[in-house]
């Protein structure tokens, strides 16, 4: 039996398939890394083991260094029901998602995410080309997950930070400088 790249299946899937059809050929600017490396949150954020136990990087979300993570905001033990957060390799984090679901509705839109200190947000002009892959992803969410993609990726981002956005500042503030 293969490794499994995560304990998350949702995950699994998509490794699934970006391994197949190619890493930022489905989603601009996204690639799975490897599942919980801390690297970049210990070298850009914080080293302190409160903050690095609950949180779990597993994605590229810029080609210029940011990523996403999911954030243990409570002991749940089923990791498919976590927030994604993002690092912006500019600095800022927010929650951008309530659950990987929506994080792949969200790379539907097929356009990097832009984070800075204050938000962070998609956008794509409507001449820009989708990537290759983009129509296998879109056939990939709705075969597996029944979901659409994300066609105004701010009412996700919206409704993440209404329901988290704030709770998860709080709770990040006495980690970061």
């Amino acid at each position: 039996m293969p490794t499994q790249y995560s304990p998350v299946a949702e995950l699994n899937l998509l490794k699934e398939f970006q391994d197949r059809v190619g890493y930022e050929y489905y989603a601009d600017g996204f690639e799975l890394t490897e599942y919980g490396d801390m690297s970049g949150l210990v070298a850009g954020w914080s080293d302190d083991p409160e903050f690095t136990s609950r949180l779990i990087p597993f994605a590229q979300a810029t080609g210029g260094g940011s990523f996403y993570a999911l954030w243990r905001l409570d002991d749940r033990t089923d990791a498919a029901g976590l927030p994604v957060v993002v690092f912006g390799d500019e600095g800022g984090q927010h929650v951008v998602a309530r659950n990987p679901r929506e994080l792949f509705q969200l790379l539907g839109f097929d356009a990097e995410i832009s984070v800075d200190w204050d938000e962070a947000y998609y956008y794509r002009s409507e001449d820009d080309p989708h990537s290759d892959r983009h129509d296998e992803y879109v056939d990939w969410l709705d075969r597996h997950f029944g979901l659409p993609v994300a066609n105004d990726p701010a009412a996700v981002l919206v409704a993440a930070q209404g329901e988290l956005g704030q709770r998860f500042a709080n709770w990040a503030k006495p980690f970061l400088p």
